[in-house]
């Protein structure tokens, strides 16, 4: 089973490459940007057909090792 899995900073988290992104984007004269969050993404295939099983494995993941909690936030999905 594929998984897409999203790691972001926390909306209360200040992101300065997503600030810096953002001035660059609007320096190239790209408009209409109104804010920019950068992050992380993970494309995981598990070995296993049952989908609540799946899932517990990705969260697990994610909760030990792929996301900080303190700072981050995680979500995943199913790809078909």
């Amino acid at each position: 089973m594929k998984f897409e899995v999203f790691i972001t900073l926390k909306k209360e988290v200040l992101d300065p490459q997503g600030k810096a992104i953002e001035n660059a984007l609007s320096s190239l004269g790209i408009q209409g940007i109104e804010t920019v969050r950068q992050g992380k993404y993970f494309s995981i295939v598990i070995d296993e057909k049952e989908k609540n099983k799946a899932e517990k494995i990705v969260k697990s993941a994610c909760q030990k090792l792929l996301a900080n909690e303190t700072i981050e936030e995680y979500s995943f999905k199913i790809v078909k």
